[in-house]
């Protein structure tokens, strides 16, 4: 097979169809299946969402009840999975709950028996990623506590996806606006085309893998600081600068050298990042010194990339307000990502159901670029 030139990082290149979404980033739009993510963030439920995602339709009201129902009976952690989760916590103290989920969830396959995509049939994929997706804020929320000395919080079963997922890491039920919009959050974060975290789950889902190890590899792609690491590191920024004085000096600063100011830019839009909007109109409903500093910073970076990288468009992108709302909501910020990762979580599942449809595997070219073969293997000097 000929090897075709692409763009530095696939930039641009379909790699496959898909009915679960698509990114547009000149219109500053995305949507799952047929609806805008955000008109869906705004209006209705995490299960709802999730729903779509696995199939295919937005619940009516029996629905609904009925899919809250089965995806709150998974979300209590096997024995073997829970006995194992202290150990997991302290050998991973120092690389916080991400870094655990990986090892907890490759275990909770196991203790599930998970087989390969390969030799499983469509129905009993979609409850292996049921189980899967229900045990992760579990998971997560367990390690997080662990690593601060308190015992894990048992989930509940009357609670909604977003609103239990506070419970277990705080051990307090929340209040609905906070519950609310933690979910509106969750549900905006759920899918995003073909980032490198999804990419990578279809990638090994090409070859037949079972559920755990394709979302253990996303999950791995997500905690890069340029993919899903970023939203405690955009409210370390807002630390660092401090005051409004130190704005335009702290960010000149750091763009003359060339650094990266975190929350800003996206591999796709070249408009405001969608997310990042209505992210900020839920900062600014709390209100407060925070979002009034958050705003005017990036007021004054936008105006400043300008000025120094001209023509270039450079905006906030979910990372940016979505650790301004999240620290509103009162989540630590080691847990920011790990927050992101229980919503991604459903589209990541999503898209592995359908790469398992197709027994294509994803195999790409590289072009080789070292000293030309074949060179004489030297010999063997005494």
């Amino acid at each position: 097979m000929p090897i075709t030139d692409v763009p530095r990082g696939l930039a641009g290149v379909v790699v496959t169809d898909t009915a679960l979404g698509d990114v547009r980033g000149r219109e500053g739009f995305y949507h799952y299946r047929q609806y805008s993510a955000v008109e869906l963030a705004q209006t209705r439920s995490f299960e709802d969402v999730w729903h779509l995602m696995f199939r295919g339709s937005l619940p009516d009201a029996q629905q609904r009840a009925r899919f809250a129902a089965e995806t709150a009976a998974l979300r209590r952690l096997p024995q073997d999975v829970r006995e194992a989760l202290p150990g997991i916590a302290r050998a991973g103290a120092r690389s916080g709950p991400l870094a655990g989920l990986r090892t907890a969830l490759s275990l909770l396959g196991a203790s599930a028996g998970l087989r390969p995509l390969y030799d499983t049939a469509p129905a009993r994929r979609e409850a292996d990623a049921l189980a899967a997706c229900a045990a992760v804020p579990a998971l997560l929320t367990a390690l997080y506590r662990l690593g601060q000395g308190l015992e894990p919080v048992e989930p509940r079963d009357d609670l909604p996806h977003a609103a239990n997922y506070l419970y277990m890491l705080t051990g307090t039920e929340p209040d609905a606006r906070r519950a609310r919009a933690v979910e509106q959050y969750l549900v905006s974060t759920i899918d995003h085309g073909f980032n490198a975290s999804t990419f990578t789950a279809r990638v090994i889902a090409s070859t037949g893998a079972d559920l755990a190890a394709c979302l253990c590899g996303a999950i791995g792609a997500l905690s890069g600081p340029l993919h899903g690491g970023a939203p405690s590191r955009a409210l370390d920024t807002l630390d660092a600068i401090g005051t409004p004085g130190r704005i335009d000096s702290w960010i000149r600063e750091r763009v003359l050298a060339g650094d990266r100011i975190m929350g800003f830019g996206h591999p796709v839009y070249r408009t405001e990042d969608p997310r990042s909007r209505m992210l900020r109109g839920i900062a600014q409903e709390f209100g407060g010194d925070l979002v009034d500093f958050a705003v005017e910073v990036e007021g004054r970076v936008e105006a400043i990339l300008a000025e120094l990288k001209p023509g270039r468009e450079l905006h906030t992108n979910v990372e940016f307000y979505a650790g301004v709302v999240m620290e509103l909501c009162g989540l630590p910020r080691e847990m920011f990502t790990p927050t992101f990762c229980a919503a991604r979580v459903i589209g990541w599942s999503a898209n592995i159901l359908e790469q398992a449809d197709d027994s294509k595997i994803i195999r790409p070219a590289a072009r080789y670029v070292g000293p030309p073969p074949p060179q004489p293997v030297p010999a063997v000097l005494d």
